[in-house]
């Protein structure tokens, strides 16, 4: 197992760190920001890049990376890609139980896990539901200021993180115009 990862060492400032995570049963994508308000700030990504041949090791080597991306950037909330059926039954079974090893290793840890489709990672990110992943690339790197462009399994893990992150701060204002017009103060 190989763990890459390309940081931004300014430091923790937003009010939630938030995990995303692309997973794959050969390289599963992952990204931290931190959100601010509608104010997202690149925190690290990179990729796990799995290695072994049996099952077991692929879906160990999986959670292990996750757990050491977790221990060392302490994530507040986790959001995933929700699997989506594939032609290959076999490819779909493989995405879910790389999925099962990434929730695993942030339920170990309590942190809430929250599912986006492709399509709603898509369209927040690039505006589009069917954009290609070249553009969520390009997408990633000018919302985040990068200064180059990150490989595409950590590209859509960044791009579900700042879905999350933006339909988080949509769910809190909801909520606290609910309250409000109810009589009672957040």
């Amino acid at each position: 197992m190989r763990v890459e990862a390309d940081s931004n060492d300014r430091g923790r400032v937003g009010k939630v760190r938030i995990l995303g995570i692309d997973p794959g049963s050969q390289q599963t994508g992952y990204g931290v920001i931190d959100m601010d308000g509608n104010h997202a700030l690149h925190v690290t990504h990179g990729q796990i890049t799995v290695s072994a041949e049996q099952l077991s090791d692929k879906l160990c080597q999986i959670f292990r990376g996750l757990s050491t991306v977790i221990s060392e950037f302490q994530p507040d909330e986790c959001a995933i890609e929700k699997v989506f059926m594939y032609r290959n039954a076999d490819s779909a079974l493989k995405l879910g139980q790389s999925r099962g090893a990434a929730i695993t290793a942030c339920a170990e840890r309590c942190l809430p896990v929250f599912e986006y489709t492709a399509n709603q990672v898509k369209q927040a990110t690039v505006g589009k539901g069917h954009a290609e992943k070249s553009q969520v690339q390009y997408m990633v790197k000018v919302l985040l200021c990068l200064t180059g462009t990150p490989k595409a399994d950590a590209a859509d893990a960044l791009a579900v993180a700042l879905c999350h992150g933006h339909s988080r701060e949509g769910i809190l204002r909801l909520k606290a115009v609910s309250a409000t017009r109810q009589g009672h103060a957040l």
